[in-house]
């Protein structure tokens, strides 16, 4: 009896997460919306920030790892928003994944600490792909060009973040209804591959209800929706296999002064769905800067 209320508790504090992402998303596309391209990659920057530090919490860090962190913080982050704000999608679609993989292991091997080098390298990386790289497609959007269509961009956006929470919501829904068994046990105990299904599924059929606000026809907005859908979740599955190593339930912590504890768990989706919806278009569209 005990352990079905634990369980019940757990179902719903979840459910209460799922509804925070939503409105946290909300919140971002409106702030988008008023704030247009500049404003809204200013504060997806501020987002990145405040995510890459809980992210780093949990990162087994030693003080060899300092000049590193100062490169990611404030190096290479504020220089991939400058290429987004700048349209410079070619650059910094591989700027983080060329140039900033091979530069952090460097910073770190010149500081001579050898000792879990690779394991902490890769927290770090791990951490900036994910809350700088995965995160800075977001704003991007925005800025998207699509021949004879014009003020679409923060549609985009909001096409993206609804999708993303609607299959979340609905693959949590179902994994508590249905009570499948699970395909990942020691990572999320409720994520069976039928729950996942109708998560996409329900993600692609609200985009192709809202095909109207972007520059989709339905069948393109139903593809480009499950394609978010699937990335979205999938990334969330992951951010828990990452919580799980690190011991944690969450990311962040209480006594943090941000006020953005658990900012990660309501951002995931985004930071995994994010760039693979926005090369999806871009590819799909043959879209140029």
């Amino acid at each position: 009896m005990r352990e079905r209320a634990t369980r019940q508790g757990e179902r719903v504090e979840q459910f209460q997460r799922e509804r925070r992402a939503v409105w946290v998303g909300a919140g971002l596309f409106w702030a988008a919306w008023v704030l247009g391209p500049v404003g809204a990659t200013v504060l997806f920057g501020v987002v990145s920030f405040l995510a890459l530090r809980e992210f780093v919490t949990l990162v087994q860090t030693r003080r060899g790892d300092h000049r590193s962190l100062l490169l990611a913080f404030f190096g290479v982050l504020p220089l991939q928003y400058v290429l987004v704000a700048n349209r410079n999608f070619d650059l910094f679609s591989v700027f983080i994944p060329v140039y900033v993989f091979l530069a952090i292991p460097v910073v770190s091997a010149l500081a001579g600490d050898p000792e879990r080098f690779l394991e902490r390298n890769a927290g770090i990386q791990w951490g900036v792909m994910v809350c700088v790289y995965g995160l800075s497609h977001a704003p991007a959007l925005l800025l998207l060009a699509f021949p004879g269509v014009d003020g679409r961009g923060a549609f985009l956006l909001f096409f993206l973040v609804m999708v993303a929470a609607a299959a979340q919501i609905v693959q949590t829904l179902a994994e508590h209804r249905l009570r499948r068994r699970p395909v990942a046990r020691h990572i999320d105990r409720a994520f069976s591959a039928r729950a996942w299904g109708l998560g996409i599924a329900a993600g692609a059929l609200l985009g192709a209800a809202l095909f109207w606000i972007t520059p989709f026809k339905a069948g393109q907005a139903l593809v480009m929706a499950a394609i978010a859908a699937g990335a979205g979740t999938l990334g969330e599955l992951v951010m828990s296999a990452l919580k799980r190593d690190a011991g944690e339930r969450y990311w962040g912590n209480t006594s943090s002064v941000t006020g953005a504890v658990g900012l990660l768990d309501r951002v995931a989706p985004l930071c995994f769905a994010a760039p693979v919806f926005f090369h999806s278009v871009r590819w799909y569209f043959q879209l140029k800067p």
